[in-house]
C-alpha cells in the first residue's frame, strides 16, 4: 500500500522546507500568522475599448494568449494569424473566427498588407523573434513578445532602439512578474520586513521528464537553433531576481555542462528510438512510449486529431517518425542539463541560482536572507520570519489569489496588463516592458559567456 504523504511532508522531501535543518529548528517553531494579501487579475479595471491583434505562431504559447481573447472577447480580439502548419492554422482560425483574408502561412506574409490591427503577438520559435519584431514595430504595431527577446544581445538592443524610434508598446512575456506568488515576494521585500537584503538562493527544478521533452528531444535542444538554455528556460529566473531586488547586477559567473544526455551514457540494449525494440525501454525513466503513448502526457507539441479514438495511432506515428520518439541518449542536443549562476548585485547582495534537470518535482524554490528576517517559498507557500519578534508569517497562494492560467496566473495577468497598456498607450502599466527586461537578458548572455570561457563577467548596460 502506498504511503500517504501530507503536503508538508512532501515539501520537506522535495527540499522546499528543508532549510529548517540548516537554519535551526526554531524556524518552524515560532508563532504563525496568516498574511493579509489578495490579488485577482479579473478585478483590475477593464480596458476602455477592445484591442485587435494578429498572432504570429499558433503553437502552445500562441494559444495561451489567444485563449485570453476567447475568455475576454470584450478586451482582446484576435483577427489574424500566421502559422505554417496547416492544422494549427485551421484550428486557430476557427477558434477566433478569423476570415480567410487574414490567414497567412509565415510572418513575412502578414507585413505585405498595410497595418490592419492594433498589435502583434509574437509567439514564433525563438530564432524567429527578431525579424517579425523589427518589421512589426516599423509598421506601427504594438507588441506582445514571447521571451527570450532575441538570440543575441545586439538583436535585443536593435529591437529596443526600434521600439523607441517608432514609440511603440512592447511587453516581454516575463509572466512570473504577473503571478500572485511572485508579486507577493516582491511586496515582502519592498515592505522592509526582511531588513537589508543580504543574499538569495534560488532553484529552478526543471523536472527530468520536462528536460527530456523540451531540451533533449524538443525544440530547445540546440543552442544555435534557439538560445542558450539559461535564456530559453531560465531568463524567467534571472528576470525575477533582478525585479525582486530592484538593483543592478554588477558581476556574474557560471558553471554547467551537458553531463548525462549523451551517447556514452546510453544503456546496453538501447536503440535509436523507443519504438525500435529497446531492451531497457520498460525501465527507462525517459521512455517515449510511456510518457506520450501510455500516460498521454507532454502532448502539447503534438498536433493530434480531435477524435480521441484516433489519437493513439497519431501519437505512435510521431514516436516512430518524429523527434519525440528518439532515445534521449542519441539525440542531437547540446544544451547543459545542469547550470549554476553566481551574481553580485549592488549593495553587496550575493545571489546563487541553480537550474537542475534531475528532479522528480517542478516549481521554483527560493530563500531570501535579510538583516532582520528571512523568506522561504516554493511557488505555493511563503514563510516569512521576523528576527525582531520571532514571528513566522505564512501565506498560501491558493487562499489569496485567483489562478486562472498557467505560470501561477501570470500568463493571463500579463495579457490583462498588456491590453490595458496598448489601449491607453501607457507602458508604465507593464512591469515587463522591453526596457525593464533588457538587463536580465544581458545577464543571461554573459552567464553563458562565463560558462564557456571560465570567466567572471562585469554586467555593464553601457
Amino acid at each position: 500500500m502506498a504511503q500517504e504523504w501530507s503536503r508538508r511532508d512532501l515539501l520537506k522531501t522535495m527540499g522546499a522546507l528543508s532549510v529548517g535543518a540548516a537554519m535551526s529548528n526554531q524556524l518552524w517553531a515560532g508563532p504563525m500568522q496568516e498574511a493579509d494579501y489578495t490579488w485577482d487579475y479579473t478585478q483590475l479595471p477593464k480596458a476602455g475599448r477592445k484591442i485587435t491583434a494578429i498572432t504570429l505562431g499558433a503553437g502552445s504559447r500562441g494559444n495561451v494568449y489567444g485563449n485570453y481573447a476567447l475568455k475576454h472577447p470584450d478586451e482582446l480580439d484576435i483577427i489574424g494569424v500566421a502559422e505554417p502548419i496547416p492544422l494549427r492554422n485551421e484550428r486557430y482560425s476557427k477558434n477566433h473566427n478569423i476570415i480567410d483574408a487574414n490567414r497567412f502561412v509565415t510572418w513575412e506574409h502578414v507585413f505585405t498588407r498595410p497595418k490592419f490591427a492594433d498589435a502583434v503577438i509574437i509567439t514564433t520559435p525563438d530564432g524567429l523573434h527578431y525579424g517579425p519584431a523589427m518589421k512589426a514595430l516599423e509598421m506601427g504595431y504594438d507588441l506582445l513578445l514571447e521571451k527570450p527577446i532575441a538570440q543575441s544581445w545586439k538583436e535585443c538592443n536593435d529591437i529596443l532602439q526600434q521600439a523607441k524610434k517608432y514609440k511603440r508598446i512592447v511587453a516581454v512575456c516575463h509572466v512570473l512578474r504577473y503571478s500572485p506568488y511572485y508579486r507577493k515576494v516582491k511586496e515582502v521585500i519592498d515592505s522592509g520586513v526582511l531588513g537589508s537584503i543580504v543574499s538569495v538562493q534560488h532553484l529552478e527544478p526543471i523536472q527530468h521528464v520536462h528536460m527530456s521533452h523540451s531540451y533533449v528531444r524538443g525544440n530547445w535542444r540546440r543552442e544555435e537553433d534557439t538560445n542558450p538554455i539559461i535564456l530559453a528556460k531560465s531568463c524567467h529566473d534571472l528576470d525575477i531576481l533582478r525585479w525582486w531586488l530592484g538593483k543592478n547586477c554588477r558581476y556574474i559567473s557560471s558553471f554547467g555542462s551537458l553531463k548525462w544526455f549523451k551517447s556514452e551514457n546510453a544503456p546496453a540494449g538501447s536503440t535509436a528510438r523507443c519504438t525500435d525494440g529497446c531492451a531497457v525501454e520498460a525501465q527507462c525513466p525517459y521512455s517515449a512510449l510511456r510518457i506520450y503513448h501510455k500516460n498521454r502526457t507532454w502532448l502539447h507539441h503534438f498536433d493530434l486529431p480531435a477524435e480521441k479514438e484516433l489519437q493513439g495511432d497519431a501519437i505512435m506515428k510521431y514516436l516512430k517518425e518524429g523527434q519525440y520518439g528518439r532515445c534521449v541518449y542519441r539525440c542531437d542536443n547540446n544544451v547543459p542539463d545542469h547550470q549554476i549562476v553566481s551574481m553580485e548585485f549592488e549593495d553587496q547582495i550575493t545571489v546563487n541560482f541553480s537550474m537542475e534537470a534531475f528532479t522528480n518535482y517542478a516549481g521554483r524554490r527560493t530563500r531570501i536572507m535579510g538583516s532582520m528576517g528571512d523568506l522561504v517559498g516554493d511557488e505555493n507557500e511563503l514563510y516569512i520570519a521576523d528576527f525582531r519578534n520571532g514571528e513566522i508569517t505564512k501565506w498560501n497562494v491558493r487562499d489569496h489569489a485567483d489562478i486562472s492560467s498557467g505560470h501561477g496566473g501570470g500568463d493571463w495577468g500579463l495579457a490583462r496588463d498588456w491590453v490595458r497598456a496598448v489601449e491607453q498607450q501607457n507602458a508604465s502599466l507593464l512591469t515587463s516592458s522591453l526596457d525593464a527586461s533588457m538587463e536580465s537578458h544581458l545577464m543571461g548572455f554573459l552567464a553563458e559567456k562565463s560558462r564557456k570561457e571560465r570567466t567572471v563577467e562585469r554586467v555593464d548596460m553601457g
